[in-house]
């Protein structure tokens, strides 16, 4: 099986092979079909965001499913990531693992 890199994964999404209302994502070099969000797995990420808010404040920045790029071939939406603070909040490129200080996947459906 060859592996889709994050390069090519951008590229296929340029060329309007997804649409903006198909939920993939990359991992480990395969595009992954997301299930969609529950209202209940809605519900305890955004309880989780403002646990965390009340909690940290203003020490991390709170990432709600947005990309974190860990490799060459994943870069996965994770529910919740925290991340290092930065100015331009990574206006200039996704996050990778040394500016990841947690992520948080919800498991209401895919706890299997």
């Amino acid at each position: 099986m060859r592996l889709t890199s994050v390069g090519e994964f951008y590229r296929m999404a340029e060329a309007g092979i997804f649409t903006e209302d198909d939920r993939v994502e990359l991992i480990d070099g395969e595009i992954v079909q997301m299930t969609p969000i529950s209202s209940q797995h809605a519900a305890c990420v955004m309880r989780l965001n403002r646990l965390l808010y009340e909690h940290i404040g203003d020490s991390a920045i709170i990432s709600i499913h947005n990309p974190v790029r860990l490799d060459q071939y994943s870069e996965p939406l994770p529910d919740i990531a925290l991340l290092k603070p930065r100015e331009d909040f990574y206006a200039e490129a996704h996050p990778g693992p040394p500016d990841i200080l947690l992520i948080i996947e919800v498991a209401h459906t895919s706890q299997e």
